[in-house]
Parts: structure tokens; C-alpha cells; sequence
């Protein structure tokens, strides 16, 4: 069986056709400045990360995202380069979502209360729910008949209890607003907890883990009996950590002290912490490759900007290590820097020898595919690299929805 999974963005749509027998990615692609005018771009890959991956970039007006469906439906059942003859031999379409609210607690098949309930949560996920929504009608005009799974990015923190996911704000707040922690990225946090489990060949409902999903954006969770226990991001995914352009945690009072000083608009202030600060803000550069660069080159600030990102993710770290009583099965590495970058690994676990965690250096330093150990064999906490796989995962949610 054959599914779809489409990421809808305001101006771009992102998307995998998987053979779920074997769960193969078949193709993927991304088509860009859709509605932006002139032309827009989509770039085609037939057998990505294979050794026979095969690129196909094509250039078109896309007005809006019907277009590029189209044009994405016709590379995908091409005579010559296509994976399947006709569209209809895709099962299901699952789609990303970033918000559901506390009305959606887990993976739903797309009717029309589901799609209130998306249009609903606008407020909440203002640049992300209204394109996601956008994605599902388009497939449903496209694909008549096909059924559509909404896989939620909110999914995961809802296990949370109400200790974790409550702000110290008045009770109505939260009642008049639903002003509360929902923590994002949980289809990665929710793929890596099962992986882990599997990988530590234990049930995943006795699983006690922390996940470190660290990329342009980054966000953490703490797994108890398999589930969310707690997360570092909040009502919007500017919480928690500091990021490429986030700024993270801050005092609350920094807002209104910067508007009134700046001028700014509550446009221009959201702006600024969600666009223009984290690692960007601090030394000028976003991905980790230039940062370690400047560093070896003596740039002071992008040693700061290094320093505090470490240093934002042990205080994370230190959090989950004491709300799970000192018992944690394993500290997981993913996402672009999770991967991939051992010198942050490194600076993380240095100096928690005595919480159990011994990292092997040499092993750290290697790279190497797939789920591995970078803990020495003495080390009482796992430390462990899962390469994450949102896209299968919600492949996998629509298969278990409809099955």
C-alpha cells in the first residue's frame, strides 16, 4: 500500500510517497514560492538517499497549491521516470499538522468537524494551521475518495499532566484562552521514543528517556513509561531552548520593556524573537558548521552563541534528569545537529560522569548511518544517535488510523 504524506506550508508544500510493505520512500520532493508570483520551483526526487536517487527540478507558475499538486501528480505517474501509474494507487494521504488544540488528542481521518477543529486552532498556529488546512483540501479535490489522516504536531505533549502543561497564569486564562504548554515536533519525539524502545529491546510503556531534537529548530522531551512527561516548548514552538533565529526562553518582561523602548509593533516583537535572535541574533550565523568555523577562527561571539546553546539544553537536560528521579534509560541525540554534530554532543554530556552518563569519544566522533551507541559500555545512562523520520512516522499514524 501506497501513502502520501504532504507538509503544507503557506507558500511551499513538502511531500513522500512511500511503499509502506516495505516502507521505502518511493519519491519526495518540495515545491516552492507557490502564490508568490512569477515562477516557482519544484524539485523531484525519484529513490531519494538511494544509491539510485535521481533529481528532476521543474519551473511553473504556481498560482496556488493546486498547481503544484498537479504538476507533482504528473511527475509521479510520468511513463518514462514515474513510481506508480496512476494516482490511484495511493491508499491514503497524511498530512502534518501543527496544531489541534486540546479538542484533538491524537491521529484523526480528516471530516469536516476535524477540519472546524484545524480552522478553530488559526489563533494558535497562525502561519502553520491555515496552510496545513489548504494541504487537506487540495488533496481532497485532487485525490476524490482517497481518505485524509491528520497527524497532529501538538499530539505527543497532550500526555502530559497538568503540573507540566499549566503557565503560573490565572485559572480563567487558561480556560477563557487555552494558554497552556503544548510542546511541538512530537511527531519526531513521539518516532524517536518508539525507536528507542525498540532499540533498548524493552516495552516502550516502561521507557524513561530524554530526546534532544536539535536542529534550526530544537526542542526537548522527557519520555516516562513511553509517553510525554514534559517538553521545553510551550504555547508557540518559541519556547524552551535557544534555536537558529529563536530566541528561547526569556523573562517575560523583556517583551513589553523592548516594545515600549524600540517602537516595536506586537508583529515586529514576535518578529524579532522568532526571526532574528537564537544563534542569529547572537554571532550572525545559523548553521552549526559556520558557528564551530568562527569559533576556530577566534570569533568571540560566536563562542557565546555556542556556550549558550550547550549551555541551554544541560539546564533542559538537568530538569528531565530530576523529574524522572535519576532513573533514565538513555539521552537521545537527533535531528540535524542531534546527528551530526559531535562537538555539541560532546559539550552536552561533558561533566555528568556522575549522573552515569560516559560518553565514548571516539565513537561520538565517527560518523556512521543509522541508530547507534556513543556511550561507553561502563556508562550507566545509554547515550544514543536515532536518525529521526517525521514523514514515516505519520506514514505509519495513517496506516494504524485506517486500518
Amino acid at each position: 500500500m501506497k501513502v502520501l504524506v504532504i507538509n503544507a506550508g503557506s507558500s511551499s508544500c513538502k511531500y513522500q510517497l512511500l511503499e509502506m510493505d516495505t516502507e521505502t520512500v518511493l519519491a519526495s520532493g518540495l515545491a516552492e514560492r507557490i502564490g508568490q508570483g512569477g515562477t516557482g520551483k519544484l524539485t523531484h526526487k525519484i529513490a531519494p538517499d538511494t544509491d539510485h536517487e535521481e533529481k528532476i527540478v521543474r519551473e511553473s507558475a504556481f498560482p496556488t497549491h493546486v498547481e503544484a499538486m498537479e504538476l507533482v501528480i504528473s511527475l509521479l505517474t510520468d511513463a518514462e521516470k514515474g513510481v506508480i501509474k496512476d494516482k490511484s494507487e495511493i491508499y491514503a494521504i497524511g498530512h502534518r499538522v501543527l496544531h489541534g488544540g486540546e479538542s484533538i488528542t491524537e491521529t484523526v481521518k480528516v471530516d469536516e468537524n476535524v477540519k472546524q477543529i484545524i480552522r478553530d486552532c488559526f489563533p494558535l498556529g497562525p502561519l502553520h494551521n491555515p496552510a496545513n488546512l489548504m494541504g487537506i483540501e487540495v488533496a481532497e479535490k485532487l485525490f476524490p475518495g482517497v481518505p485524509n489522516v491528520a497527524v497532529f504536531d501538538t499530539e505527543f505533549g497532550m500526555a502530559m499532566p497538568q503540573e507540566a502543561y499549566m503557565y503560573g497564569l490565572p485559572y480563567e486564562i487558561y480556560e477563557e484562552m487555552h494558554i497552556r504548554r503544548y510542546g511541538f515536533h512530537g511527531t519526531s519525539h513521539k518516532y524517536i521514543a518508539k525507536k528507542t524502545a525498540e532499540y533498548l529491546g524493552k516495552p516502550q510503556s516502561e521507557l524513561r528517556s530524554i530526546t534532544m531534537h536539535l536542529g534550526n529548530g530544537s526542542s526537548m522531551s522527557c519520555v516516562k513509561d513511553g509517553k510525554c512527561f514534559d517538553t521545553s516548548m510551550g504555547l508557540t514552538p518559541l519556547e524552551g531552548l535557544i534555536m537558529g533565529t529563536r530566541c528561547g526562553s526569556i523573562d517575560p518582561a523583556i517583551v513589553p520593556f523592548i516594545m515600549e523602548k524600540k517602537g516595536l509593533t506586537p508583529e515586529e516583537m514576535d518578529t524579532l524573537m522568532n526571526k532574528k535572535s537564537g544563534l542569529l541574533g547572537l554571532c550572525g550565523f545559523t548553521d552549526m558548521r559556520d558557528v564551530h568555523k568562527e569559533v576556530e577562527n577566534g570569533n568571540k561571539k560566536a563562542e557565546l552563541a555556542l556556550k549558550m546553546l550547550v549551555r541551554s539544553i544541560k539546564k533542559t537536560l538537568g530538569a528531565y534528569f530530576f523529574l524522572l528521579g535519576g532513573k533514565v534509560d538513555a539521552l537521545v541525540f537527533t535531528a540535524g545537529i542531534g546527528e551530526n554534530d559531535d562537538i555539541v554532543r560532546a559539550m552536552v554530556c561533558e561533566g555528568l560522569e556522575e549522573l552515569g552518563v560516559r560518553l565514548n569519544l571516539e565513537e561520538n566522533g565517527t560518523r556512521k548511518p543509522g541508530a547507534r551507541t556513543i556511550s561507553t559500555p561502563d556508562s550507566k545512562i545509554k547515550v544514543l544517535i536515532i536518525p529521526t523520520n517525521e514523514e514515516l512516522q505519520i506514514a505509519q499514524a495513517t496506516m494504524e488510523v485506517l486500518a
